[in-house]
């Protein structure tokens, strides 16, 4: 979705657009544990999976009817099977030993899956990098086209990227923990139904709505530095704030100021960091660049959510005793408030005022120039919808 953006909009129009995104991103993000927790109490929580069978059907006919045609036109090759593989071999290797070794120690199979998960990290890398240089391999059948990287290193060329990156890294870490664990606690420790505690996110989510696309267009004028840092600080004391519920907590007294907070942080962090991965990346690698951010963002809720919660003491039987859980969650919570305190310090140190400006004077236009006329005008008129020059010459823009 951020690469049909990257896309379809303008230089100058992405920031607000990437806002709208995030905003609706927020909107799943929450109505998600609604829900589920919806579905958990009327019909059984078997059937929290089957939610994404009518959505993928409303996805693939809106994507059909509506979205854009691009393409990078260097793309060619097979699929990089070898990487996709040490990918999910590194990450499952490292999710269970983070997982497993608070209660087993460093038990054989632990200690076998934290070695199989690097070692497929290293091999993930060579991999790529060779085959990103294109280095032939013997035994390929001649005249076979060789799989192209899956994750091509040339995008972390520019300093930008990777350093958002590694911010994106930080910070949904810190926000996949607060998810998993606040709605446990508050039903473990503070007796609030599923449905309750699902809905008790939902500020976030009016926030996000609101003002994602005010934060991108802000970003766009003063540069995303300021915004990201500013949100990931005011996102901190949130957690802070958040790490205070416990038993017999009020909604309107100890849960709403504490998510309004963190709401507030992430609206104005969100947009712009997501819109300086996509300015700082060539056109040419959109696809690759949101992908590279989402997976980032991805394996930095797993890794976090697998890591952090043992380590505070949410384990085994933490999750059935109030005293026990809500120790470790307000340990959990200052760690990632701690987190998103780094981040800020990294954005701060890193990111540059003018990464999502373009210079003045210059000419942007749509990398994509083909719509459903359902959806909307044609992005670039077709040669007989423009009027002929002066001499019946074709118009400048005609194509054969």
């Amino acid at each position: 979705s951020l690469a049909i953006i990257q896309a379809s909009f303008t230089a100058d129009d992405r920031p607000r657009a990437v806002g709208a995104w995030s905003g609706l991103a927020g909107v799943a993000g929450a109505a998600g544990p609604f829900a589920g927790g919806w579905l958990v109490e009327a019909a059984g929580w078997r059937w929290v999976f089957l939610l994404n069978v009518p959505l993928a059907a409303v996805v693939v006919l809106v994507a059909v009817r509506h979205v854009p045609e691009s393409a990078d036109p260097d793309a060619r090759g097979r699929f990089d099977v070898l990487g996709a593989a040490l990918a999910a071999l590194a990450l499952a290797g490292t999710t269970y030993a983070f997982t497993e070794a608070p209660a087993a120690g460093a038990s054989p199979a632990v200690a076998g899956a934290a070695v199989a998960g690097g070692a497929a990290a290293v091999a993930f890398v060579l991999a790529e990098r060779a085959r990103g240089a294109g280095r032939p391999r013997t035994g390929r059948r001649p005249g076979r086209e060789p799989p192209r990287p899956m994750l091509p290193l040339d995008v972390f060329a520019s300093r930008q990227f990777t350093a958002v990156n590694a911010v994106t890294f930080i910070m949904y870490g810190g926000m996949g923990v607060l998810f998993f664990l606040f709605v446990l606690n508050l039903q473990v420790v503070g007796g609030f139904s599923p449905i309750a505690a699902g809905t008790a996110l939902l500020p976030v989510t009016v926030l996000m709505l609101l003002l994602s696309a005010r934060a991108g267009a802000l970003a766009q004028k003063i540069g995303p530095r300021l915004p990201m840092t500013g949100g990931l600080l005011v996102a901190a004391a949130g957690m802070l704030l958040v790490s205070r519920v416990g038993a017999d907590a009020s909604y309107v007294r100890d849960v709403l100021p504490a998510v309004v907070v963190f709401g507030l942080g992430l609206s104005a962090a969100v947009a712009p960091l997501t819109a300086t991965v996509l300015a700082t990346a060539q056109v040419r690698h959109a696809g690759v660049a949101s992908g590279v951010n989402n997976a980032v963002a991805r394996a930095a809720g797993l890794l976090a959510v697998a890591a952090i919660p043992p380590l505070a003491g949410l384990a085994g039987d933490a999750y059935e005793n109030p005293a026990e859980f809500s120790r470790g969650f307000g340990i959990a919570m200052v760690a990632c408030a701690a987190l998103l305190g780094a981040g800020a310090l990294l954005t701060f140190l890193t990111v540059d005022d003018d990464a999502l400006r373009t210079p003045s004077g210059e000419r942007v236009e749509p990398e994509c120039r083909t719509q459903c006329g359902v959806g909307a005008p044609q992005l670039q008129p077709e040669p007989e919808t423009v009027a002929a020059g002066p001499r019946g010459d074709p118009p400048p823009d005609a194509r054969p």
